[in-house]
């Protein structure tokens, strides 16, 4: 089973790595893949890499995905590639030059030195510039590969340095076959996970196999059709806010405990002690700060994916409306969607998804989170009558 078979849907992107794996002419020295969430936009870095590692048959770079190289590449174990992903609102300089320096290194084991970055959108103007001069003259054997949504969300100067590998949304037949083959997902749960997640592979999973995860996405899929006062707005915002918060807590709690013992151990300090020197207290407040930075990002993509789920309402009551014979992501809740299109018209819809796409861009700028949802709700109340 090769590497590139978790590519769900993208022929072509596995058609262009295939060929730059194993031609050299094909091959850069510097790759951004762009997508939108849940294209595999990552997967596609990863896979990527391990085709560059692999020992396959003959010694052909392929993904075999058998090979060691290849399934410590998966696995995120193999010495030779140093993913990033970040849980911060940018990726800092400090960071970036620490890339830098390693991506100067010769392989230790495999052929290649792969830098992947998971996030190059939250790459800012400081620590871009940092990777310019690496981008422009890595070492011979170096590859980076830049992962983000579009290219208008990576710097020109950083993009224009890169080759361009853009994936699609994958069908959610598609998706579906995958959770139905690779995680033994009852077919009917599969197709269900597979449109409410509008083919991202990492939430379909999630919907398929985590009763909680269901419940919850009703329940926000159940929001429009109540918003008849101020009260249930207020009520609505508030409700999402707080469930993201105790998401955000309880990912974290163990995380934060962990990330505590291991900075005491490194320090040589006692692990038992009520009162720890004052140079240890000062690494403690730095790991807090960056801890906290990590849940407020957290209980923003909590909000951001119910957001999504939110929209996916407006958006299937607006081809009731118009008639359309596309395919409705929540079909499964048949009347609420035909309620809201006999609530809403078609304009009113349309200015429903441009109210829930601001509150988005308002959070993105770091909007009070309450504040934002409960503006968006108010703007969503349904019409009276």
């Amino acid at each position: 089973m090769s590497v590139f078979d978790q590519l769900v849907g993208q022929p072509r992107v596995v058609s262009t790595l295939r060929r730059a794996s194993t031609e050299p002419a094909a091959m850069t020295h510097a790759w951004l893949f762009t997508g939108p969430p849940g294209s595999g936009r990552s997967v596609a870095a990863r896979t990527f890499a391990a085709a560059l590692q692999c020992e396959g048959a003959g010694g052909v770079q392929v993904g075999c995905g058998e090979c060691q190289p290849c399934r410590m590449v998966m696995a995120g174990s193999h010495p030779d590639v140093r993913v990033v992903d970040t849980d911060q609102t940018f990726i800092k300089v400090g960071e970036a030059r620490e890339l830098v320096l390693e991506a100067q290194a010769r392989p230790s084991l495999g052929r290649w030195r792969v830098m992947v970055v998971e996030d190059a959108d939250r790459l800012n103007d400081h620590s871009a510039n940092t990777l310019l001069k690496s981008l422009e003259e890595p070492t011979a054997r170096t590859v980076w590969m830049l992962c983000a949504p579009s290219l208008e969300d990576v710097l020109v100067t950083v993009r224009s340095r890169c080759r361009h590998v853009r994936l699609g949304t994958p069908s959610p037949h598609a998706v579906a076959d995958l959770l139905i083959s690779r995680d033994g997902i009852d077919p009917s749960m599969a197709h269900y996970a597979a449109r409410a997640a509008q083919s991202h592979i990492g939430i379909a999973r999630r919907l398929a196999t985590d009763e909680h995860a269901r419940a919850r996405r009703r329940e926000i899929t159940s929001i429009p059709t109540g918003l008849a006062s101020l009260g249930d707005a207020l009520r609505a915002a508030q409700d999402l806010v707080d469930e993201a918060g105790e998401g955000a807590k309880a990912t974290s709690a163990d995380h934060a405990e962990e990330q505590r013992r291991e900075l005491l151990t490194q320090l040589g300090a006692d692990l038992t002690a009520r009162t720890q020197p004052p140079s240890v207290r000062a690494h403690l407040r730095r790991l807090d700060d960056r801890l906290k930075a990590e849940a407020r990002r957290q209980q923003h993509d909590s909000i951001d994916a119910a957001l999504t789920d939110l929209a996916s309402v407006y958006r299937d009551a607006l081809l009731v409306t118009a008639g359309s014979g596309l395919d409705r992501v929540n079909a499964s809740e048949p009347e609420q969607i035909q309620l809201l299109a006999r609530s809403f018209s078609a304009e009113q819809l349309l200015l429903a998804l441009e109210t829930i796409g601001e509150a988005r861009q308002r959070l993105i700028a770091n909007g009070a989170p309450l504040l934002v949802l409960e503006a968006m709700m108010i703007g969503l109340l349904l019409p009276r009558g």
